[in-house]
C-alpha cells in the first residue's frame, strides 16, 4: 500500500504510540485525523504540528472510544473533513492493572470497553465506509506482548483484552482482504507513553464501584524510563507493516523464550491429528426439496 495521499484516523493519537505513528504517517504523505479522550493532549499535538507548518494536514476530534455514538459521529466527521480514512489505527488503550482480588465489574467493564471494544467499535464504525469507497486500505489494532504470554494476575484485565485483540485481528483478515484492506496487530513492549495516566482518563460511568482507584494513583507516579522505546520507532514499524501488509508487529524480543515455552506447552497438549474437514463442518445444510 502506498501511504502518500491517504487519510489516517488514529485513536489515542495525541500521545504515546498513537502520536508516534501519526508523525511517521504524516512524514510519508498521509493526512491525519487524531482522536483522543484528552483535550489537553489534542491541543499539544495540534500545536506540535502547527509549529512545523503541518497543521493543515491534521484534524483533531475528542473521542471516548467506548462510546459507540461518539465513534459513529467521529466517522461522519472524518468523512466530511478528510473524505474518510484509508488507514484506521485502533490504538487507544488504558492500563487497568491491580490486585485481582480487588477488581470489580466496573474495572472489568472499563478495561474491556477501552482495550477490546474500542478496536471493535472502530472497525464497526469505519470499515463499511472503507469497503464502500473501494480504495482498499489498512487497519492496525494495538494489542500488547502481554496478550501473547502468561502474565501475573495483577494484569488479568489488561492481558485478557489484549489477547482478544490479537485474535480479533487474525480472524478478520480474510474478510478485509476481500476489499483489499490489510490488517496488522501491533504488540508493543515498554514504550514511552502516557498510559500511566489511565486513572485520569477513566470515564465517569466506570468510576463508581472501582476497586483499583488506589492502584491507579500509584500507577500515575510511574517514571517513564529513558531506555524505553521511542514512539516514533514504533511508527516506523507500522509504516513498514502497512506498506507490506504484515499481520504481526512486535516491538521487543524480551519475552521470546516465555512465548516459545507457552506455545510448546500448547503443542504438547494436542493429540495426534485426525482426518477432519473443517470447511465441511462450517457448511450450511441445503434445505431438502
Amino acid at each position: 500500500m502506498d501511504i502518500a495521499g491517504t487519510t489516517a484516523f488514529i485513536t489515542g493519537g495525541a500521545s504515546g504510540i498513537g502520536f508516534g505513528i501519526a508523525q511517521r504517517l504524516l512524514a510519508n504523505g498521509a493526512r491525519l485525523v487524531l482522536a483522543d479522550i484528552r483535550q489537553d493532549h489534542l491541543d499539544e499535538a495540534r500545536q506540535f504540528f502547527e509549529e512545523r507548518q503541518q497543521g493543515r494536514n491534521v484534524h483533531t476530534i475528542r473521542l471516548d472510544v467506548s462510546d459507540r455514538a461518539q465513534m459513529a459521529e467521529a466517522a461522519r466527521e472524518c468523512e466530511a473533513v478528510m473524505g474518510g480514512p484509508d488507514i484506521l489505527i485502533n490504538n487507544a488503550g488504558i492500563d487497568p492493572s491491580g490486585p485481582f482480588k480487588d477488581a470489580t465489574y466496573q474495572d472489568w467493564d472499563y478495561g474491556l470497553a477501552i482495550n477490546l471494544m474500542g478496536p471493535i467499535n472502530g472497525i464497526m464504525a469505519f470499515t463499511p465506509g472503507m469497503r464502500a469507497r473501494g480504495r482498499g486500505g489498512h487497519i492496525v489494532n494495538t494489542a500488547s506482548l502481554a496478550g501473547l504470554t502468561p502474565m501475573p494476575s495483577f494484569m488479568a484485565i489488561y492481558a485478557t483484552a489484549k489477547a482478544a485483540v490479537i485474535t480479533l485481528t487474525e480472524t478478520i483478515r480474510d474478510s478485509m482482504a476481500e476489499d483489499n484492506i490489510g490488517v496488522t496487530v501491533l504488540m508493543p513492549g515498554p514504550i514511552k507513553s502516557r498510559i500511566h495516566e489511565s486513572g485520569q482518563n477513566r470515564p465517569e460511568r466506570f468510576r463508581a464501584g472501582s476497586g483499583l482507584a488506589e492502584t491507579e494513583q500509584q500507577l500515575a507516579k510511574r517514571v517513564v524510563a529513558d531506555n524505553w522505546m521511542e514512539p516514533t520507532e514504533v511508527g516506523d514499524m507500522i509504516v513498514d507493516a502497512i506498506v507490506h501488509n504484515k499481520l504481526y508487529v512486535s516491538t521487543h524480543g524480551n519475552w521470546r523464550e516465555t512465548c516459545e515455552a507457552r506455545f510448546q506447552a500448547l503443542l504438547d497438549s494436542m493429540p495426534e491429528a485426525r482426518p477432519f474437514d473443517f470447511g465441511a463442518s462450517l457448511a450450511v445444510p441445503k434445505e431438502e426439496a
